[in-house]
């Protein structure tokens, strides 16, 4: 996204309030992520309401799989979900929500979707096994400590389970939360 150059901000100083207005809108209307980001900002909408309509999309795209190969469905609406989640952050930019959002999805695959791991196609497995990883890596790089415990058992359990499948991944998979840096 391009700076706004000097000349750019004079001429944005010299509208009138109904042009700015006029132009706000004309620009909402446009883009749906940038109507999101300015109703946030305006209207205050509390984060924990964002999370939640976060959680049911979420909900809804990993319940909502179609197609012949379950697997490839799960993959195809895990990437939606983590594209859910992305635009939540752009949003918000609040990393708590954003991590709590990554355990709410990690929860649903674990508790009803493991079974797809041991699928012909690795693609599901993979994508879960990344999702594991850059969930503890956002919670070492970007939150306190107080909720490295509140995560760490939850997380340890996850990454026994994928330990389990013995399945290669192209990258190194830790063996607990603790070995991530």
């Amino acid at each position: 996204m391009p700076v706004p150059s000097a000349e750019f901000k004079k001429a944005i100083k010299q509208l009138t309030d109904k042009e700015k207005e006029a132009l706000l809108l004309k620009a909402v209307r446009r883009d749906a992520e940038l109507y999101d980001i300015v109703a946030f900002e305006l209207l205050e909408i509390p984060v924990e309401q964002l999370v939640e309509e976060t959680s049911e999309k979420i909900h809804d795209l990993m319940y909502g799989v179609t197609g012949r190969s379950l697997s490839k469905s799960l993959t195809r609406n895990l990437r939606k979900s983590i594209k859910e989640i992305a635009r939540f952050k752009r949003i918000t930019k609040d990393v708590k929500g954003e991590v709590d959002l990554h355990i709410f999805l990690l929860r649903l695959i674990f508790q009803n979707f493991t079974g797809q791991f041991d699928s012909f196609y690795k693609s599901f497995y993979t994508a879960t096994a990344r999702l594991v990883l850059k969930t503890i890596q956002l919670i070492k790089k970007k939150l306190d400590e107080d909720y490295f415990i509140e995560y760490e058992d939850e997380l340890n359990e996850y990454l026994e389970v994928l330990h389990n499948r013995k399945k290669p991944l192209a990258f190194v998979l830790p063996q607990t939360f603790e070995e991530v840096k």
